[in-house]
């Protein structure tokens, strides 16, 4: 699969796709640029959010492009990588942007990298001939789009980003860095969405999976700062850098801000549960 075009996408339907753009709050673009990509990108993380809700409510994850778009659009739901980024490229090509998904392994602590098909992120093209990263599904990543044949400092409001050749590999992958740190190695050979339903399987089930020992549920900020609620600990980050955190104590407010913040209307408070349950399908 070299990419997904806007016909690869046509079965999503007008409804879908509008009705995604106006989850974005914004209108369908005339044409597939530069700055209608990173207009999108950032649309998409000021009110997507990143969350696990569905690994610890036991909801099944399905990696498909029309369930990933339901998903955010009928159920006004966010999720973590495979699906933030599925449903990301999936209304991009629908739009005419040129699409290949991309496999990469995280780096963790001393530098060890995660499991294959540990992330996904996307290859885009634009109208101008340029090609981008964009990354929705990162959690803390760049706001815009990174140039892919960019191999110096790239400046964002998430931080200084570099894409550079790994050093240590001769298959050509390329280490995603920020503020001086790797973030992931990314595959450059294409890959279908298909290919990522081990990866999501173990995040969803596997006890050494973050996923699945921890809640989440984040997105940036109007102010280009960061709301994430963690179980019931709220934190609020500036631009600048300063931090106001909370703990909530009832249900109630748990439920309020899911619902008033991240726009998730849940019936039950989330809690972490066991791993080891099958919730992908």
């Amino acid at each position: 699969m070299d990419s997904h075009r806007s016909e690869d996408s046509a079965h999503l339907g007008a409804r879908l796709v509008d009705g995604y753009l106006r989850r974005l709050g914004t209108g369908r673009p005339p044409r597939p640029t530069a700055a209608a990509l990173s207009e999108l990108h950032l649309r998409q993380l000021l009110t997507v959010p990143f969350e696990n809700l569905s690994v610890q409510l036991g909801e099944r994850i399905v990696l498909e492009e029309r369930r990933l778009v339901e998903k955010v659009v009928e159920k006004r739901r966010g999720g973590f990588c495979y699906e933030l980024n599925g449903a990301f490229g999936t209304l991009l090509a629908a739009l005419g942007f040129e699409v290949t998904f991309l496999a990469a392994r995280v780096f963790g602590a001393e530098g060890r990298l995660g499991i294959p098909y540990d992330h996904m992120a996307l290859k885009v093209g634009t109208a101008d001939g340029r090609t981008w990263l964009a990354d929705v599904g990162f959690g803390a990543h760049s706001h815009h789009p990174l140039r892919w044949e960019d191999r110096g400092e790239q400046k964002d409001p998430g931080g200084m980003f570099r894409i550079v050749e790994a050093a240590d590999v001769d298959a050509g992958d390329l280490d995603v860095v920020k503020n001086g740190s790797p973030e992931y190695r990314l595959e450059v050979r294409p890959r279908a969405l298909g290919d990522f339903v081990t990866g999501a399987w173990w995040h969803s089930t596997s006890p050494e999976s973050h996923f699945t020992r921890s809640l989440v549920c984040s997105r940036v900020t109007e102010d280009g700062g960061r709301i994430t609620l963690s179980g019931r600990r709220l934190k609020e980050t500036t631009p600048e850098g300063g931090d106001m955190e909370r703990e909530l104590v009832t249900d109630e407010e748990v439920l309020g801000v899911y619902r008033e913040r991240f726009g998730i209307e849940l019936e039950q408070v989330p809690e972490v549960r066991a791993a080891g349950a099958d919730r992908l399908g």
